[in-house]
């Protein structure tokens, strides 16, 4: 099983002869490669897998699996604790 997440492109550049894109998941920017979605332009949404772009999504698609992302992510920070009471 893989997992996609839906980013929009912000810029796109040619690296040593390879197509490279700043992408924006929801705040955070990541470098992306764009070799296998050569259709993709500036401010489309792409889904990225493993720091490849494998398909271009709508707009309405991405912004609704981002905010179900959102919506599964805790309210709060989760404290890992590694020992349990009994080894106090």
């Amino acid at each position: 099983m893989c997992l996609g997440i839906p980013g929009r492109v912000l810029q796109s550049r040619h690296e040593h002869g390879t197509r490279m894109a700043t992408v924006d998941f929801g705040g955070v920017t990541k470098e992306v490669c764009l070799e296998f979605t050569p259709e993709v332009e500036l401010e489309d949404y792409v889904i990225v897998h493993a720091g490849f772009a494998i398909s271009k999504v709508d707009e309405a698609a991405a912004l609704e699996s981002l905010r179900l992302f959102a919506a599964m992510a805790p309210s709060e920070p989760t404290q890992i604790d590694d020992h349990s009471e009994a080894d106090r």
